[in-house]
């Protein structure tokens, strides 16, 4: 194959670096040293995935293996309850870590972390709510273990009732007459088997609402961990 000069279009020899006729510097490629890098598809043999997208299948896995020992330890069942919203972050961390071992690229963005999270968060809420459920309608209605349910919220209708005192109190007597009978009605309803298991189970959605928030958290803050640990290779 002829070679030709960019400048003058003079015919330049193959093993000639410089144009005979005008002198210019020409353009040398050597293929030398190019079998020393080998292809990217030799290199990374699985296709590389969008940081920001979640491969579901080993993403449900590492949620659900993570999930369940969370949900069991945030439920009224466990000895250390207390500290459910510790447990819910470090569960959503590890799913994360988890998910990350056999993805490509090595890290995740943090909104991928945090929708990896929620449903870590998702599955472990709904079982806690699952197992709170059924444990307090076994201590109450099949062993008659309810003094403990019944200490907890009789406190609560006392601080109601207490409330409902105050504001009255701070009332002109015709808004004070107006508003007693809502009062009234709001008692009974609260005092009444079905008032009193709406409450418990008003309280307990409200409590898994607030974990899977916190799983949401921990999603993001292990996305952003794995990320400062596990750089991308340039």
């Amino acid at each position: 194959m002829e070679i030709t000069c960019n400048r003058c279009h003079q015919a330049v020899p193959v093993d000639s670096c410089y144009c005979p006729a005008c002198g210019l510097p020409q353009l040398v490629y050597t293929t030398e040293g190019e079998s020393a890098v080998p292809p990217s598809s030799e290199r990374w043999p699985e296709p590389v995935r969008d940081a920001s997208s979640i491969d579901w299948k080993p993403g449900m896995r590492a949620a659900l293996t993570l999930a369940i020992p969370a949900g069991l330890l945030c439920s009224s069942v466990s000895p250390i309850d207390s500290l459910e919203f510790l447990w819910m972050v470090g569960a959503a961390i590890l799913a994360v870590f988890m998910y990350m071992r056999s993805q490509r690229p090595s890290w995740i963005t943090i909104g991928a972390g945090a929708r990896l999270g929620l449903v870590t968060g998702l599955v472990a809420a709904w079982l806690a709510f699952g197992v709170s459920g059924c444990w307090l309608f076994t201590e109450r209605v099949l062993l008659h273990q309810s003094g403990q349910i019944d200490v907890v919220y009789k406190a609560f209708l006392d601080t109601f009732q207490q409330r409902v005192s105050d504001s009255l109190a701070g009332m002109n007597a015709a808004d004070a007459a107006r508003m007693q009978p809502v009062f009234a009605r709001m008692q009974a309803i609260f005092t009444s088997p079905e008032g009193h298991a709406g409450v418990w189970t008003l309280s307990i959605l409200f409590n898994c609402a607030m974990l899977v928030l916190f799983a949401a958290g921990g999603g993001a803050l292990g996305a952003r961990l794995e990320a400062r640990r596990r750089r991308p290779e340039v």
